[in-house]
C-alpha cells in the first residue's frame, strides 16, 4: 500500500469515527479560551442546486484551531499549511459563541453550541454558499 494510499485510508476511517461518535467527540467548550473544531461534513450550493460531500474535497481543513482571545482561526500544525484568518465579530451569548469575518471575498460566520461543542458554519461567496458541520473540544482549560 503507497503512503498516498495509507494516508487517504486513514483519514477516512478516522472521518467515519468522529462522524459516527460526532455527539461523544464533541466536548463543552464553556469558558475555554482555545478550542480544536474537526470538520464532519459540508454542503455546497450554487444557483444549479447543492451537493453534500467530505469537506477536504472542497479545501476545508479537516482540524481548525479557534483562538477566542486573540480573535484568530488557523490550520493546524499537522497540516502543512499555513492558513491563518482574523475574527472581525465574536460575541459569546446565551451558551453559544458567535464569529464572523471576512476574507479571499468570503464572509463567514460560526455558531458554537458551548454546552455540547458542536460548530455549524457559512461561509458566502460570490457564486456559492457552504455549510460545515463539525465538533469542537477545548484546547486548553479555562482559568
Amino acid at each position: 500500500m503507497s503512503h498516498t494510499t495509507f494516508t487517504r485510508t486513514l483519514f477516512l476511517t478516522a472521518l467515519v469515527v468522529l462522524t459516527l461518535t460526532s455527539g461523544l467527540w464533541a466536548d463543552d467548550v464553556s469558558g475555554a479560551d482555545r478550542l480544536l473544531c474537526a470538520s464532519l461534513e459540508a454542503t455546497r450550493c450554487s444557483l444549479d442546486g447543492c451537493e453534500t460531500k467530505d469537506p477536504v474535497m472542497w479545501n476545508i481543513p479537516q482540524f481548525i484551531e479557534i483562538d477566542l482571545e486573540n480573535k484568530r482561526l488557523q490550520t493546524t500544525a499537522a497540516s502543512g499549511e499555513r492558513r491563518a484568518t482574523p475574527i472581525t465579530t465574536l460575541v459569546r451569548e446565551d451558551g453559544h459563541i458567535f464569529i464572523q469575518g471576512i476574507e479571499g471575498g468570503r464572509a463567514f460566520s460560526f455558531v458554537i453550541h458551548e454546552a455540547s461543542g458542536e460548530l455549524n458554519a457559512a461561509v458566502a461567496a460570490s457564486e456559492t454558499a457552504t455549510a460545515v458541520f463539525a465538533a469542537c473540544t477545548p484546547l486548553n482549560a479555562a482559568e
